[in-house]
């Protein structure tokens, strides 16, 4: 099959570009905004259409959450425009669209696991265009499934495991927020999931939502104790209130994302939030 992984510069793309070589029965096709501009219509729908793409998946978006309430276009244009071209060329090529979506999409005050079927009322500018983004999918694209997914990390790119590694070198005292809770994501489960699902995708599913974030609950504070722990930085996290730590996009408080509905439909297999997290820093 051949497939257009966009934003393949960022976290989760780079996981795709890693991971490629261990299908050769794809051939990818690995872009950023230098190989394919994806805010031009036209650019991708000839780029698909003279490469008889068969499956994008959308890595691509504007993820500066506190930026983005500043940037209302720029978060606009990667995360809504963008995926409605991609959406539309998919639907002209025959392609199946996979589109990337966020935790942000909710408010955050469920306190019991979010299912794709709650009702999103995102309360930054961040995850009102990436909901904005997945309506696009539902209405343009013919066949597509969306996930969401949750506090991503990576080897690659800027992530919160990457800054807490590096203040826990030099500093002895780390404060970290413990009134937001979700699940870290490590990027290469999710990617190693969307190639595992692809051939399944059935042929008629249009805009079919799915959650996937590693197993598990923790706060930032978990999370960055964890880091620690694990690498043996002499370096300790201490619990703070969100309050306490100014940011200019309100997150969901509360965003733990319930995947039941992919691990039945698809067989998928999920680690533990901890374990994927310690794979990821032997790599670091």
């Amino acid at each position: 099959m051949n497939i257009l992984i966009t934003g393949s510069k960022g976290q989760l793309g780079s996981e795709f570009r890693e991971l490629a070589p261990q299908y050769p029965q794809h051939q990818f096709f690995l872009t950023d905004v230098d190989e394919l501009d994806i805010t031009h219509s036209e650019k991708v729908y000839k780029f698909m259409k003279s490469n008889k793409i068969e499956c994008v998946v959308n890595c691509a978006g504007y993820t500066q959450v506190d930026q983005a309430e500043d940037d209302k276009p720029g978060a606009t244009l990667l995360n809504s425009t963008a995926t409605k071209y991609l959406a539309e060329a998919s639907s002209r090529v025959g392609a199946l669209l996979i589109h990337i979506s966020t935790d942000y999409v909710f408010e955050g005050k469920n306190f019991k696991p979010y299912t794709e079927s709650d009702t999103a009322n995102p309360k930054s500018i961040y995850g009102k265009t990436k909901l904005d983004g997945e309506i696009e999918v539902m209405f343009n694209a013919k066949r597509a499934i969306i996930i969401r997914t949750s506090w991503l990390y990576s080897s690659f790119g800027n992530n919160f495991v990457k800054t807490i590694l590096e203040k826990g070198k030099t500093e002895k005292e780390l404060k970290v927020i413990y009134d937001q809770i979700g699940t870290p994501t490590y990027a290469r489960d999710l990617a190693k999931v969307i190639l595992e699902i692809i051939p399944k995708v059935p042929s008629k599913v249009r805009g079919e939502i799915y959650n996937f974030s590693n197993e598990g609950v923790a706060s930032w504070y978990d999370f960055a104790k964890a880091i620690l722990e694990i690498k043996g930085l002499n370096c300790k996290a201490s619990p703070i209130l969100t309050k306490e730590f100014p940011q200019t996009a309100l997150r969901p408080q509360y965003s733990v994302l319930n995947k039941n509905r992919i691990k039945k439909e698809y067989g998928v297999e999920i680690p533990y939030w901890r374990d994927s997290l310690k794979e990821c820093l032997a790599k670091l």
